[in-house]
């Protein structure tokens, strides 16, 4: 199933895209797309639905982030071993794990805002890993148990304020907007592989990064079971994976950073795409 959620900022409502790419309306059926909704029982109970007998939604309406309700925007940096040589920053022996704010959390075509006195923004495509069920101290081979879907990400970043700013990641990774997540939840019965995804992400129509989820250090088993010996992981929680070489900040003989008016195009196979605008901060 791909899961989402349609409507204006604050008030989507549950969707679900059916076979022939209409959005259909799961409101009549479940109140969001979180909690229980999420568990493995939820997402039994809405794969059995017909989508065609659920209401059709007209045109294109604007999605935002397929789920609701969560506690925490976990990230994991450096995970792909092709973007750590070109940062030339040494393989990590384990997972780099950080938090994004939730207020980065927007739709994915959203309008990303360059912050005010930004200099280093720079894109991230990345695969999502949307828990469906609490992880707590979890095994790897019970990790899986807790996941309901994937998602494709953008973790945006702002590369001053993350590095040279005073040694917290967090610093450059929280900003408002800065963290798309869509179009769709895709639940893990279609995503056999999450191992194996192609994935890329466009600036101005100029492809910066070709990659796949091959190259990540840590995959996702390891990553769920690690990150709940740390942080219980609720229904929702979004784990932003890493990302594959071509940042900004990588690019030779010099980093290429963000300015307004740029658009960013990423995509993860079988996952979806996202289209972002990039706009000045107004305040």
């Amino acid at each position: 199933m791909k899961l989402l959620r349609y409507g204006p900022a604050g008030q989507e409502k549950p969707g679900l895209l059916d076979a022939g790419g209409t959005v259909r309306d799961l409101s009549g059926v479940v109140s969001e797309l979180a909690g229980e909704a999420l568990s493995p029982a939820g997402l039994a109970k809405l794969a059995a639905l017909d989508p065609a007998s659920l209401p059709a939604i007209p045109g294109s309406p604007r999605l935002g982030p397929p789920v609701a309700g969560m506690k925490n925007l976990v990230c994991i940096g450096l995970n792909y071993a092709d973007h750590a040589a070109e940062t030339g920053a040494p393989v990590p022996k384990e997972p780099i794990v950080f938090l994004k704010s939730l207020g980065a959390l927007c739709g994915p075509n959203d309008d990303v805002i360059i912050p005010k006195n930004s200099v280093k923004c720079d894109w991230e495509v990345e695969l999502c890993i949307i828990i469906g069920s609490k992880a707590k101290c979890v095994s790897e081979e019970a990790a899986l148990d807790h996941v309901a879907g994937y998602a494709v990400g953008n973790d945006v970043s702002e590369r001053e304020w993350q590095i040279e700013r005073g040694g917290s990641w967090d610093k450059g990774k929280g900003c408002d907007t800065f963290g798309p997540v869509g179009p769709w939840l895709v639940t893990k019965d279609e995503v056999p592989d999450p191992q194996n995804l192609a994935m890329f992400c466009d600036v101005d129509g100029e492809r910066m990064q070709d990659g796949s989820t091959r190259t990540m250090i840590f995959g996702v088993r390891t990553l769920v079971s690690y990150v709940s010996h740390m942080i219980t992981l609720h229904p929702g929680d979004v784990i932003f994976t890493g990302t594959p070489p071509g940042v900004g900040l990588g690019k030779k003989p010099s980093p290429i950073f963000l300015r307004a008016g740029q658009v960013m195009k990423l995509g993860i196979e079988g996952l979806g795409e996202q289209t972002q605008r990039t706009i000045p901060y107004e305040g």
